[in-house]
Formats: C-alpha cells, structure tokens, sequence
C-alpha cells in the first residue's frame, strides 16, 4: 500500500498550496546544516525530493518530516494519507 506525506505550511512565493510526496521507499531524510533550506528526501530508486523552506532552526523541519513519516506509517492501510504542517514557509518542493 502506497503511504504519502500532505505537506502544508504557510505557502512562500513560488509555492502553490499542498503537495503529496511518498514515503515508500525512503532511504534518507537529510538537511546539509541545522539552519539550511534546503531538506532531501532521498529515495532507494535513486530518485529525490526537495523541500525548500525558510531556513530551519536546530534541524526543525527535518525533524518534523520524520516524526511524520514514523507516525503515517503507523497508521492503517486504509489511511494512505497523513498531513503534515511544516513550521517554516515552504518555498518549493521538486522531485527529481
């Protein structure tokens, strides 16, 4: 069963409101510093997603994306999504 993560947060130019980014198969979530925007979500295919916020306190959005992911894969297979509110702005969020 497919598990996604709705991430919300207070949009920033360029963000245009909710995205749905899967948590199956992640094999890192990682920020480069504690106060860096920029937060990877890498994937075992190879594959990355990119959420870009206003910059992190002490790892605060990587931090709140884990948490996250660890509580929506406890929940029910009939419940394959789980959202997420972001406590900074999120400027974008890509995959590539």
């Amino acid at each position: 069963m497919q598990k996604y993560l709705n991430i919300q947060g207070t949009a920033a130019a360029g963000f245009q409101g909710n995205q749905l980014v899967s948590i199956n198969g992640i094999k890192t979530v990682r920020a480069a510093t504690a106060t860096n925007v920029a937060t990877l979500i890498q994937y075992e295919d190879g594959t990355t997603t990119t959420v870009t916020t206003a910059a992190q306190v002490g790892f605060n959005v990587q931090i709140k994306i884990q948490d996250s992911i660890l509580l929506a894969l406890s929940t029910s297979w009939t419940n394959p999504v789980y959202d997420i509110t972001l406590p900074k702005a999120i400027t974008s969020i890509v995959n590539a």
